[in-house]
């Protein structure tokens, strides 16, 4: 199981490699999650929002979990499962089997779509961390439609068992409330764009989906700051963020999927509806920047 200073480093969340039918394809995941790891990956997480976790079924989850694992542990690194819902008795039974699964951790997103109080969500999770398997919060407003207080995030990172939070709040202002009030559990950037501000913010590093692409250089960056080579890290960011704002300049993880599949690391660019693939202006865009 993850423990919380391990959590530190370069977390790439996987997108689902799915063949032309919209099956699920478990070797091309082996084949991208080994080189992730190769490229310097600290871990890994499935079934996340770029791993289009809402349209995966719990078969799917599990074999997702088991190929991912193979790979993992032979190069001794952690395994984070999306298991996140809308439902709290719901995402306690997901946890659950994550941790049956073999999961090192469970990265659980703040309930969506209900929009509970502030005390909901507080006691949403330490229904999830009652399961035993270590969660890690995901803010996320943009998606979930309700957005967490700094008090908020304090009182579900003094949860037992809650052993860090993934930060997609849409800015760097929880980052810097959280370091100001010296909470001491770790957080992790979710929002790409932000990596390099979060990091000097505080962060413990980053869950971000860009760095399925170019990911030694994603460390790279990661590890200058850490040596306090500021310059160096800030120029190595900017040399990325092309990437980063093709990446999300569609819906994620469509335009992760093409340029994936274009690299042949994964062997088809298929993604679930209601999620379509790229605009034809997107490829033509990603394929310069190839």
């Amino acid at each position: 199981m993850l423990r919380e200073q391990e959590l530190r480093g370069i977390y790439v969340p996987v997108v689902t490699p799915m063949g032309a039918h919209g099956e699920v394809d478990l070797e091309s995941l082996t084949l991208y999650v080994r080189k992730l790891l190769e490229d310097g990956a600290n871990g890994i997480v499935v079934n996340g929002t770029t791993g289009e976790s809402p349209t995966v079924t719990l078969e799917e989850m599990a074999a997702l979990t088991a190929a991912a694992r193979a790979v993992c542990e032979l190069a001794n690194k952690p395994v984070i499962v999306g298991t996140g819902t809308n439902d709290t008795a719901s995402t306690v039974r997901k946890t659950a089997y994550a941790g049956e699964l073999g999961a090192d951790a469970a990265l659980v997103v703040v309930p969506y779509y209900s929009r509970p109080s502030q005390e909901g969500i507080i006691e949403h999770y330490r229904q999830a961390a009652s399961t035993g398997l270590p969660i890690i919060a995901y803010e996320i407003p943009s998606r979930t439609g309700v957005r967490l207080k700094p008090d908020t995030v304090k009182a579900i990172l003094d949860l037992d068992g809650v052993i860090g939070i993934k930060d997609s709040s849409g800015g760097i202002e929880l980052m810097i409330e959280l370091a100001r009030s010296g909470s001491h559990k770790p957080v992790l950037c979710g929002e790409d764009f932000y990596f390099h501000a979060m990091l000097c913010c505080g962060a413990a590093g980053g869950m971000v989906a860009s760095a399925s692409v170019r990911t030694a250089a994603f460390v790279e960056m990661y590890e200058q700051l850490l040596q306090g080579q500021l310059t160096a890290s800030r120029q190595s960011f900017g040399a990325l963020l092309p990437l980063i704002r093709l990446l999300f300049q569609e819906p994620n993880p469509a335009p992760l999927k093409w340029l994936l599949a274009r690299q042949g690391i994964i062997a088809s660019d298929h993604i679930r509806l209601p999620l379509t693939p790229v605009s034809e202006e997107l490829r033509q865009q990603l394929a310069a920047w190839l």
